[in-house]
């Protein structure tokens, strides 16, 4: 799941505007790989280095600490999905916002490396202590507020019902891609992501769309 980059908190926007070099890309590169197979606490620094073609002291000259390394991996996919959300602003608003969703979705179907990532790492950073644990509140966040506004602005074009429970509609979105997300992981050969997507917004354009909403 992801927003487009006007919904970002400004934390994040600050760090994704230092761009890296070659030798940062690798080991950003090196470290999603890592991070979505071992997750956070069982990768090393070592072999991340290794893995990406550098010295530990040449990836610590860019990163001075695994977290600020989890912190540019993290980054560097968020980046990646606002920008495919949203290439041109504004962002999408009514059910287009759904519909980009599913574009997204239908994009993560082949990218199992971030899916993993995600999946790993937002389970880890539920607690407190964790580095990424900021920005898996501030993603929820983020994704929430731009959800609640795309709803809000179907309302008032008359597109969604007025009386459509919004906050329902925008956790339940929010539940159904992690929960897709997971399923998918643990059995991709057998399940669609793109297709339980797809079911879930039928339902809800269908329960919840006006007269003059085009399902």
């Amino acid at each position: 799941m992801s927003y487009p980059p006007s919904y970002g908190s400004p934390r994040a926007t600050r760090r994704t505007a230092a761009a890296g070099q070659n030798s940062r890309a690798a080991a950003v590169r090196a470290a999603t790989e890592f991070f979505s197979i071992r997750g956070y606490h069982q990768t090393t620094i070592a072999e991340v280095a290794d893995k990406a073609g550098l010295s530990q002291s040449g990836l610590l000259h860019h990163f001075p600490s695994k977290a600020a390394l989890l912190g540019a991996v993290l980054d560097e996919r968020d980046t990646e999905d606002s920008a495919f959300l949203a290439a041109d602003e504004p962002a999408p608003m009514g059910w287009a916002a759904f519909e980009a969703l599913g574009a997204l979705v239908a994009r993560n179907s082949i990218r199992r490396e971030l899916i993993g990532l995600f999946v790993r790492l937002s389970a880890e950073a539920i607690d407190t202590r964790h580095p990424a644990h900021t920005w898996l509140r501030d993603r929820y966040a983020s994704m929430r507020n731009w959800l609640v506004d795309a709803v809000h602005a179907g309302q008032e074009g008359g597109e969604i019902s007025a009386d459509a429970p919004v906050e329902a509609i925008v956790r339940d979105t929010i539940a159904v891609m992690d929960g897709l997300q997971q399923q998918w992981l643990l059995e991709p050969d057998s399940m669609s992501m793109i297709q339980g997507f797809s079911v879930f917004v039928a339902a809800i354009r269908s329960q919840w769309g006006s007269g003059n909403s085009e399902v």
